[in-house]
Parts: C-alpha cells; sequence; structure tokens
C-alpha cells in the first residue's frame, strides 16, 4: 500500500482525515488491553483529558439527542455538547483500532509493539488523525491477537480446574466496559431480588463514533464532489468508505440481498435545494 504513491495520496489527502480526541482501554502500563483496564482519553494533540473506571462512566460521558435520527451522540461530559465538530476543544470523540492506539503508549506484546512503532513513525507520529490508518491499526491488533493467544496458550493457569466462580449472591447493578472491534463498549445493568434485568443503559462502538461517522461522511463528500454538484466517478464508493472504515461489519450490514448498498447521494445547493441526486 504504502508503494501505490494514488493509494498513499489517498491515505494521507485530508478527505479521509478527522481531528478529535480518541479512547480506549489501557492497562497499568498505559497499553492497549482490551479486556480490563481502565478507560482513557487523550485529546487532538495525544495529551491525557480524562480517565475513568467503569461504575463512574456516567460522570464522564453524555449523550446528544437530534431528533432525526435514534442513535445518540455521545461527548465528553466535561467539555459540553458543541455539535459536530472538530478539532483542538472538541468534545466528541473516536473508539475502535485507531483510536485505542492514539489513546495508549504501546502494545503489551513484542511484535506488535514493533508494528506499533511502525505504523505511528509512518505517519509522523502520534496521534494520526488519518482514517485510513484504521485499517492498518486494525491489522496490528490481529498481530497482537495471536502473540496473546500463544501466551494464553502456554500458561500453566489454563490446566486449573477452577475454571468458573459461582455466584453466591445477587448484585442489584452492575457495569462492565471492553474494547470490541468496533470500539470500546459499555454495559450497565439493574436486577431485581431474582436477578432478572429490570433497566439497561448500553453505549457501544458505533454509539461512540455515531458522530465521527457523520463527521467523516460529511469530509467524504465535501472533498469528492466537484463545484456546482461535479460527480466524479466512484464517488458512491469514495463516501461510502468513509463509513466502512469505522468496522469490517458495516460492509456486510450496509450490503443489500443483490449485493451492493443502496447508497443514495443528494446534492444541494446553498439554499438547500436539490440540484442532483445520484443513487446506486
Amino acid at each position: 500500500m504504502l508503494k501505490n504513491k494514488a493509494y498513499l495520496d489517498l491515505i494521507l489527502g485530508d478527505g479521509y482525515e478527522l481531528v478529535t480526541n480518541y479512547m480506549g482501554l489501557v492497562d497499568e502500563k498505559n497499553r492497549v488491553t482490551f479486556y480490563d483496564g481502565t478507560v482513557r482519553v487523550v485529546n487532538s494533540d495525544g495529551a491525557e483529558i480524562d480517565r475513568y473506571r467503569e461504575h463512574e462512566y456516567l460522570d464522564h460521558i453524555a449523550e446528544h439527542v437530534e431528533p432525526y435520527t435514534y442513535l445518540k451522540f455521545p461527548y465528553l461530559k466535561k467539555l459540553g455538547w458543541q455539535g459536530l465538530k472538530e478539532g483542538k476543544g472538541t468534545s466528541i470523540y473516536q473508539v475502535a483500532p485507531l483510536a485505542r492506539f492514539n489513546a495508549a503508549d504501546g502494545m503489551a506484546t513484542p511484535k506488535a509493539q514493533a508494528a506499533y512503532e511502525k505504523m505511528f513513525s509512518t505517519f509522523g507520529g502520534k496521534p494520526v488523525h488519518k482514517l485510513m490508518a484504521m485499517h492498518w491499526a486494525r491489522l496490528i491488533e490481529l498481530l497482537y491477537a495471536a502473540e496473546r493467544l500463544a501466551e494464553l496458550a502456554g500458561d500453566e493457569e489454563i490446566l486449573d480446574p477452577n475454571v468458573r466462580v459461582i455466584p453466591s449472591t445477587t448484585p442489584s447493578e452492575g457495569v462492565g466496559i471492553i474494547e470490541a472491534p468496533r470500539g470500546t463498549l459499555t454495559h450497565h445493568y439493574w436486577t431485581d431480588e431474582r436477578g432478572i434485568v429490570t433497566k439497561a443503559n448500553l453505549i457501544v462502538g458505533t454509539t461512540n463514533n455515531n458522530a465521527p461517522i457523520s463527521m467523516a461522511v460529511k469530509k467524504a463528500a465535501m472533498k469528492f464532489i466537484g463545484k456546482g454538484g461535479e460527480v466524479k466517478q466512484g464517488l458512491l464508493n469514495m463516501v461510502e468508505m468513509a463509513f466502512r472504515i469505522y468496522d469490517p461489519c458495516f460492509s456486510c450490514a450496509t450490503h443489500s440481498l443483490p449485493g451492493q448498498m443502496p447508497l443514495t447521494i443528494e446534492i444541494k445547493n446553498a439554499g438547500g435545494e436539490t440540484v442532483r441526486t445520484v443513487s446506486r
């Protein structure tokens, strides 16, 4: 990819760039972790601006609601809702592989760490705002997973007969945060005396990325739609790429049975009038 000038120009161009804050789980050494850790948030310059444990998430994350969608827009509570705005001081944050790397100081396995360092060196340091780097980060996470699997397989504790802890009490409330492929995942449950869930609050990876996805799609459309509504070849795919970057599941979930996404782009003038419609 890096030896192909056309690809490299696309990766390093401003069509797929979004400057925000970044969130991810880290261990005690600020290395990327997926199952247990502390949520760390860094700003657009890479400086830590927030940190919290599972039960504290409501003190740090709030959700904005817009009338045109049922999907909420999470933001950093202490910075307040400022709208879909990028750049220094924004309250919008990103999650998923690239955000995890930006929020951490490294990886916990040697080969993944070497690949992590190479990626940031290639992009000129941290944090990386080029969204196409998401795919590179995802590959490094797969390398980490393979290394970690080998470590676990060689751990003597894997043969310990104590593989399950039987609950001895019935909790009334619990919060868990892990890293899913598509980003930081928060589950909060309340239960009754029988252990039946009575209330639940979830902030999943795609919800965390709702604002960034919306902003990324807008930037791609503005970049690749010419003046006067001129539509370049491959426009639909170029705009769709800004959406698919955030999760490989989107590549499948957004396709209909015929095998392609039924995408429609409406190009409007400054007065809000539709001047052209392009459909797949």
